[in-house]
């Protein structure tokens, strides 16, 4: 046995009984964010049915609604808005991914309105980006002074005495994503099985950019309604410029009412944090803690609403996006609201790997 053990010690060690090298820095982290990617679509298949197919192609209209109500301190009001425009365009995506393009029928010739929509859904998170821009094109919908509205004398009245810009992004955290899928509602790339919700939480980023002649917005109502609503001054805003930075909570549900339909719905309430910038500001970035002020919170809100049917192979449904977010102070507020609502219908094709063979 002495013998048996001396000739062991004396024996060379393999290269294979060495501690295994490990893998080179770059090639960890990049398996390491492969994960976590991963994990952002990972979900309980009795809730959800992972999408077959690689691609798909889609058509989607699109009805664009955006609305700007003005208050004064005195009790004036007056609300704004342009004419919705109809938009439609064809669309080609990969897995979760969707690049399309659409052509405004309402406003073939009009380059005062500029506007990008994008949202992207995974099980996990999901973001909305948006910008809209629009100098013109706006009508008075309403007005009204002292609980009394003149809405007859000034419905429809075309007035481009306002320019409006809007631009930020909305990120969300879908809490029971292995079981809630915000995918099956608005991007398809998977079918929700069975009822279920989910709470959210969220940040969100926003810069507002509102001008206003209020002489010409002044001459218009007045002529309307024969001298009876003299405007206010604290509407003479001239222009407004100010970021918004929230936190939201909200819950989200998935109604599986048939086989293959869903109806989804979902409303998220924000706190924002509103302030003043200069014109040569850039938001956040000039910033003091110095002017932090209580009454610059606001409550915002974002809805979402869904209703797809959806065969895998092929698909249709509706959606709509709404935001909404206030700006108030004690000489004037505003609220402004816009968003879409959506009708498509798509083809999927292109089996992935692992079901060609189902």
């Amino acid at each position: 046995m002495l013998l048996l053990a001396v000739m062991m010690m004396a024996m060379p060690v393999r290269a294979d009984d060495s501690i295994p090298k490990k893998k080179p820095w770059l090639k960890r982290v990049i398996a390491d964010a492969y994960e976590i990617v991963k994990d952002f679509d990972r979900f309980d298949t009795n809730y959800i049915t992972p999408q077959k197919y690689n691609y798909t192609v889609m058509l989607q209209g699109t009805h664009t609604y955006e609305r700007y109500t003005l208050r004064s301190g005195a009790g004036q009001s007056v609300v704004l808005a342009p004419k919705s425009s109809l938009k439609l365009g064809p669309y080609v995506g990969w897995r979760w991914i969707f690049l399309g393009y659409q052509i405004d029928l309402t406003h073939l010739r009009d380059e005062t309105r500029k506007e990008f929509d994008m949202s992207l859904y995974s099980s996990m998170i999901g973001i909305d980006l948006f910008s809209r821009k629009n100098n013109g094109g706006y009508f008075i919908r309403s007005v009204s002074q002292d609980g009394k509205n003149y809405n007859k004398q000034v419905s429809h009245m075309a007035f481009d005495g306002i320019e409006v810009a809007v631009r930020g992004f909305n990120l969300y955290y879908i809490f029971n994503h292995r079981k809630f899928s915000y995918p099956a509602a608005f991007n398809q790339t998977n079918v929700q099985k069975r009822s279920v919700g989910s709470w959210l939480m969220g940040i969100g980023y926003t810069h507002h950019t509102t001008k206003l002649d209020h002489d010409r917005l002044r001459s218009v109502i007045e002529q309307k309604t024969n001298g009876d609503v003299v405007l206010d001054s604290t509407f003479n805003i001239s222009k407004l410029n100010y970021t918004d930075i929230s936190a939201s909570v909200g819950y989200a549900y998935n109604y599986v009412f048939a086989p293959r339909w869903l109806f989804a719905a979902s409303l998220s309430l924000a706190i924002g944090y509103k302030y003043t910038v200069g014109d040569g500001d850039r938001g956040i970035l000039n910033f003091k803690f110095s002017e932090f002020k209580f009454s610059n919170f606001n409550l915002d809100g974002v809805g979402r609403f869904g209703l797809v049917y959806n065969r895998m192979r092929w698909y249709a449904g509706a959606s709509a996006i709404l935001h909404t977010y206030n700006y108030n102070k004690s000489r004037i507020s505003v609220n402004s609201t816009f968003g879409n609502f959506n009708v498509y219908a798509g083809y999927n094709f292109g089996k992935r790997h692992r079901d060609k063979k189902k």
